[in-house]
């Protein structure tokens, strides 16, 4: 219904083209920009993917070489018990001396009310080569004198102390219903809870009950009668 002349209908697309062509002269500044901008997050996509990796890979040799480890973590195991009072200390109080000094450590002591000391049990101790070279056991004997040794530290005077022990003297008095649970051997530490049950001031005569463990297992425990002497 229309006539368009040919001159017009070269034209027309031509013009079209143009229109739909963009121009470059401000146009590439943007796509540059886009570019850019999604290089950029691809880079850093990728250095967060490449440390995760690392961090997996890290976490996984920690794993592996503590799955390669046998056995129970040793830290905590051998865990040291409390000190109220150093070797220097006990030995500055009781006069025993080597080999008949059997308290190594004193974990609590109350003075004039109740000690815990402790042995520690070695191969090294002098009575295991003949008592018994078969097998090795602490004497019930020795673990009566390390409770005596204990409780004597309950009744000397702190304050009497000195370089070669203490000028005060205890003895054995008495000792009742003496009683081996279990055998003491190398290795063992012998914790010993010595209590005053009584106290006789006038005859300087002291009343104990003593017991000694081997962790939670109760090794020897008595009665004893110890005596301030002069």
């Amino acid at each position: 219904m229309f006539a368009v002349s040919a001159n017009a209908a070269c034209a027309a697309p031509a013009a079209t083209a143009s229109a739909a062509r963009p121009r470059t002269g401000h146009a590439t500044p943007a796509r540059f920009h886009q570019k850019a901008a999604f290089v950029g997050a691809q880079v850093r996509m990728g250095r967060a993917a490449q440390s995760r990796r690392t961090a997996v890979q890290c976490r996984a040799a920690v794993g592996k070489d503590a799955a390669e480890v046998p056995g129970t973590n040793a830290k905590g195991l051998g865990k040291a018990l409390p000190m109220a009072m150093d070797i220097d200390q006990i030995m500055a109080l009781l006069p025993h001396r080597y080999p008949f000094l059997l308290v190594d450590r004193v974990v609590e002591i109350e003075q004039g009310s109740y000690a815990i000391g402790l042995k520690n049990v070695t191969i090294n101790d002098n009575f295991f080569p003949g008592h018994f070279p078969q097998r090795p056991i602490m004497p019930g004997v020795l673990m009566i004198e390390a409770m005596a040794q204990v409780g004597g530290l309950i009744m000397l005077d702190p304050k009497a102390a000195g370089e070669g022990g203490t000028q005060q003297q205890f003895f054995f008095a008495g000792i009742d219903g003496v009683k081996f649970r279990r055998p003491v051997v190398p290795g063992d530490q012998l914790v010993m809870k010595v209590v005053l049950t009584k106290m006789n001031k006038r005859f300087g005569v002291a009343k104990m009950k003593g017991q000694c463990f081997v962790g939670e297992e109760l090794a020897c425990e008595a009665e004893l009668t110890l005596a301030m002497g002069k």
